[in-house]
């Protein structure tokens, strides 16, 4: 508490802790910028139409590009807490910028598995290491800059298909051979990923970390770290809602495109319905951050994740367009409401010494639910023969871990802000 309280009164003055918010909310737009334009939609034509690769292929690339996310995104919670934020800053700033040139040597699409597993060490560290820090540092407020740094990396993510649609069509309309068009998208995403590593080595050292840098890294803090989190009921129950979020967004983003084509929907409109849930999300995470610093958390969760299940089968339940981008928005405010208070719910309950690896905790299951939640829909569709009958699980979960959250979370004294 006493170090919370010199970290906050800090914060009052004209120092360091000014600009970190600014400096590391820049780290995140040109990080995500820089990944995204070399994922979408560069990737799969890449692999298809540069590499002349299978769908196979391409699912097998597809599934190990949040791997490393999954694996390790809980050890780099641990390592925050021994570590510090700075020299994880560094490393995360190494991947992003040595990956897109990895690409330009790219002659077989097989190449792209370790290639994708490589590049996903970037933001498995950067996610964990930036909510935490944004955690400690503006602890009372935390919920607005939590939620103002994610509406920053939104718009990273929302304008980096246009720069990589943009390159390939003008490199396609000057009749370049297509690796060679695939591969300016790359130095591209090498030019957006410089300003990271510019910043994160030009980020100062903050005084929040709680161990010191000789504290010896063992064995026994992963498996302490992984006892407290999957024993506190609170970070666990917290948990299973943010898996659940990104096992319906991943099964909206893989499958809505095909059922709306299917539908006879225009490809631009497909993905202006889209844009529309980014710009959703964007626009009001800093408002439902700020937010949850002033409300009952836990009652905003559940709405959250409730609207999301009744928005996906809304989605596939309504013919007219204006329903279906209307229910789109539903989703997309879902999400943010949800979203903006798991991580500030996760930051008051958790210990502090705790609170890197139950954030690393937190992004991994994030990952896990985004990755299954395709997968199982897709063997759904298989059997039923309808991509409708995929979206049925949504509300199913939701409904599922809605009431398990209640039922763990409204048992319990209310939880004070530390």
């Amino acid at each position: 508490m006493e170090e919370q309280n010199k970290i906050e009164e800090q914060n009052k003055t004209p120092n360091k802790f000014n600009n970190f918010f600014y400096v590391i909310s820049l780290i995140g737009f040109f990080g995500i910028l820089s990944t995204t334009i070399s994922k979408t939609p560069v990737l799969p034509l890449l692999v298809k139409n540069g590499l002349n690769g299978s769908d196979s292929v391409l699912g097998l690339i597809s599934f190990f590009s949040p791997l490393a996310g999954m694996l390790f995104s809980f050890p780099i919670g641990i390592l925050i807490d021994r570590l510090g934020f700075k020299r994880l800053m560094l490393a995360s700033a190494f991947f992003f910028t040595a990956a897109p040139l990895c690409y330009l040597f790219v002659i077989n699409p097989y190449w792209l598995i370790p290639l994708r597993f490589f590049h996903g060490f970037a933001t498995a560290i950067l996610g964990p290491v930036a909510a935490t820090a944004i955690s400690r540092i503006y602890f009372k407020n935390k919920g607005a800059k939590l939620g103002a740094y994610s509406s920053i990396t939104l718009i990273g993510r929302t304008i980096a298909p246009a720069v990589g649609g943009f390159i390939i069509s003008y490199f396609a309309a000057q009749h370049f051979a297509a690796l060679f068009t695939y591969r300016a998208v790359y130095i591209a995403a090498f030019i957006a990923s410089l300003p990271v590593l510019v910043l994160a080595i030009s980020l100062k050292k903050i005084e929040t970390e709680s161990k010191s840098d000789e504290a010896k890294l063992k064995m026994q803090d992963f498996t302490d770290g992984l006892k407290y989190f999957f024993s506190n009921r609170l970070l666990f129950s917290t948990a299973l809602i943010e898996m659940a979020i990104y096992f319906a967004y991943g099964i909206l983003e893989t499958f809505l495109p095909v059922y709306l084509k299917n539908n006879g929907y225009e490809a631009s409109l497909i993905g202006l319905i889209f844009s529309i849930q980014i710009i959703t999300l964007a626009v009001s995470k800093p408002l439902f951050g700020h937010m949850a610093d002033r409300i009952d958390k836990r009652t905003q969760i559940i709405i959250g994740i409730l609207l999301i299940g009744v928005a996906s089968m809304a989605i596939v339940s309504v013919q007219n367009i204006v329903l279906i981008i209307l229910a789109s928005i539903i989703f997309g405010l879902g999400m943010s409401i949800a979203t903006s208070a798991t991580s500030i719910y996760v930051a008051d309950i958790a210990n502090r010494e705790n609170l890197g690896s139950s954030m690393g905790a937190l992004s991994s299951i994030m990952d896990v639910g985004q990755s299954s939640g395709p997968l199982i829909a897709g063997l759904l569709i298989t059997a039923a023969s309808s991509v409708a009958t995929g979206f049925i699980v949504i509300p199913v979960l939701c409904i599922f871990v809605a009431v398990y959250f209640a039922f763990i979370n409204f048992g319990k004294e209310k939880i004070k802000t530390i």
